[in-house]
């Protein structure tokens, strides 16, 4: 019994750095996972925006239509965040088409951050625009 408890002792120094450095891994590796999935929707965002714009552009009837339809399709697959579309512009050749992408990502530190006094939002947004000149001929 004597010598268990010897060896405890010795490991007692292990166990309070594990205490201390795990919460901190922890943390950080959540952010990590926050940000990671906040970049893989501005991403799909600008990727999704400057498509629609383009297949907008090309379109000899119903840009705008040809241009959200587009948008939406690339987005279908994406299970990261929530997308909203909107087209405007286009209808004569040489008009710029215009495609705003705004998205939406879960903050995971949101409830985290209410432990320690910080106001953080409920989840992040942002907006990726793309503008393409409408070809005509």
């Amino acid at each position: 019994m004597r010598r268990w408890i010897q060896r405890l002792g010795s490991r007692r120094a292990e166990l309070d750095e594990a205490a201390f450095a795990l919460p901190v891994l922890l943390l950080v590796s959540l952010g990590l996972v926050n940000l990671a999935l906040l970049g893989f929707a501005a991403i799909n965002a600008a990727n999704a925006a400057e498509y629609g714009a383009r297949m907008g552009s090309m379109a000899q009837t119903a840009p705008v239509s040809a241009a959200y339809a587009a948008a939406q399709n690339k987005l279908s697959a994406v299970r990261v965040g929530n997308y909203t579309v909107s087209v405007t512009g286009g209808g004569q050749p040489g008009s710029p088409i215009t495609v705003s992408v705004t998205y939406r990502v879960p903050n995971y530190f949101g409830g985290l951050g209410r432990l320690f006094g910080v106001s953080t939002p409920a989840e992040f947004q942002g907006r990726a625009n793309a503008i393409f000149r409408q070809e005509g001929w």
